[in-house]
């Protein structure tokens, strides 16, 4: 019986901030290195900003397919460590590595065959796209090193075990800022590379905090250990598949519509593309706060389930809901407060500046709805209930974002009505969680599943 499982249930509270700090700070130096590069190359003017904003978005669309796979071991190592089989936690745990590794490995390839095709799709200027091409091409270089991150920090929160990850995190987030500064501008023995030189500067110095990240747990020093073995569980395998697919799909759909949207966005010119890449940097620093409380929910809510305790699985949901509320509205209303002081901070263009204030009141008031999305479609996918979140996904943003935003376009309206669109995008996803998640119907999908692939073939 592992000693991280616990016999008497815990409070729901203390639970939900134990696990969501640690997060919170990941996730906030997570968003720190991206404003970093951000602030790092605004030295070399409107354009560079755009081309690392838009390098930005193709290796989040790359990190959210992967989220997929991410997504269903979360679930499925949170309910087999709950129930305290360590052994087949650790068998999913590598099941998840290997397949990881595997779609890092296939979306890298047309990264790093066409990166200048990629960043095309932007409509951007073609200075700007060839920046963008040469930040595109370095992150596909590294992308396998930012899978096996990623998975082995997944297992290990799933575990409970939130504190390793975001020591390696640290190091890895301080490292890739001061390397991405060093390499773009040219200091000491290093090439000025611009725009490019923040990918490779930063990617190259995270990679070698990944490399000592595996090593420790390669030889076993975390809770969660390596299987060691050229095997794959094919039965972990297939619920990693079956639950992975709607999160993939999601998740791939969500960085799909987004590419459309900035490229929308990019129709109102490259100030407006600026802008809309610095609000989201600037605003993130609330959203990953959310996401906090979504891996803690979707831990929890596993780990409740394995306990065979749905009732304290639906109230970690809640909980988590209730803190992510009051920590993203209070962390969205000092960001409306100082919006003026931290658009100028990041760049020193009249235009970019006022367009980004006014990006950041927005995205402000979606905050709200934005938390309901985030913790509760962390908490059903914990139980397994990915198919839902997906279909909230789509239709907030086909329905809420994406329809909008092309309407408001051929009626000629001004770039704020874009913005705007949000705040659709964003209410239709909360309302349809919030109901779902009342429902309880959420708490059978895994339990089924299981049910169904335990049983034997005729």
């Amino acid at each position: 019986m592992p000693a991280t499982r616990q016999d008497q249930p815990p409070k729901a509270s203390s639970s939900v901030w134990r696990l969501a700090w640690p997060t919170i700070i990941s996730n906030l130096l997570f968003t720190t290195v991206g404003f970093m590069h951000i602030k790092i190359v605004a030295e070399l003017g409107t354009s560079a900003v755009a081309a690392v904003t838009t390098g930005h978005r193709v290796f989040f669309l790359i990190q959210a397919i992967l989220m997929g796979v991410s997504v269903a071991a979360t679930a499925l190592i949170a309910r087999s460590w709950g129930a305290g089989d360590v052994q087949q936690a650790e068998r999913i745990h590598w099941s998840a590595m290997g397949l990881a590794l595997v779609l890092a490995g296939a979306l890298s390839i047309p990264i790093l065959i066409a990166p200048e095709a990629i960043a095309g799709l932007f409509g951007l200027d073609q200075a700007t796209t060839l920046a963008a091409a040469g930040f595109i091409f370095w992150l596909g270089v590294f992308n396998l090193g930012s899978a096996v991150n990623q998975m082995l920090a997944t297992g290990l929160r799933a575990t409970g075990n939130v504190i390793t990850p975001l020591w390696f995190l640290f190091f890895s987030s301080m490292l890739n800022i001061v390397f991405a500064y060093l390499v773009a501008f040219g200091k000491g023995p290093f090439p000025a590379l611009g725009v490019a030189g923040v990918a490779l500067g930063g990617s190259a110095a995270a990679v070698c905090v990944t490399t000592l990240f595996v090593t420790r747990w390669w030889r076993g020093k975390f809770n969660l250990k390596p299987i060691r073995r050229a095997t794959i569980d094919w039965s972990a395998a297939r619920k990693l598949v079956i639950i992975g697919t709607p999160a993939v799909m999601e998740q791939g759909l969500v960085q799909l519509v987004f590419l459309v949207f900035f490229g929308i966005v990019a129709r109102y010119g490259t100030e407006a593309y600026a802008a809309y890449g610095i609000g989201i940097s600037l605003v993130s620093f609330s959203i990953v706060v959310g996401f906090g409380f979504s891996i803690a929910a979707a831990t929890l809510v596993g780990q409740q389930l394995g306990a065979g305790r749905p009732d304290l699985a639906v109230a970690a949901g809640w909980r988590s809901l209730r803190l992510a509320l009051v920590a993203m509205i209070t962390l969205a209303a000092v960001q409306v407060w100082f919006a003026h002081e931290l658009a100028s901070f990041m760049i020193d263009d009249p235009e970019v500046i006022h367009l980004t204030v006014v990006f950041i009141y927005m995205l402000a008031a979606a905050l709200p709805m934005m938390a309901c999305e985030i913790t509760l479609a962390g908490a059903l996918r914990g139980a397994g209930d990915t198919r839902f979140p997906l279909k909230s996904t789509f239709c907030g943003m086909i329905f809420g974002r994406l329809i909008p935003a092309w309407i408001f376009l051929q009626l000629g309206l001004s770039v704020y009505w874009i913005f705007g669109v949000m705040l659709f995008d964003y209410s239709i996803k909360a309302v349809m969680l919030l109901r779902r998640y009342h429902s309880r119907k959420w708490l059978a999908p895994l339990k089924a599943l299981e049910t169904k692939m335990d049983q034997p073939s005729l």
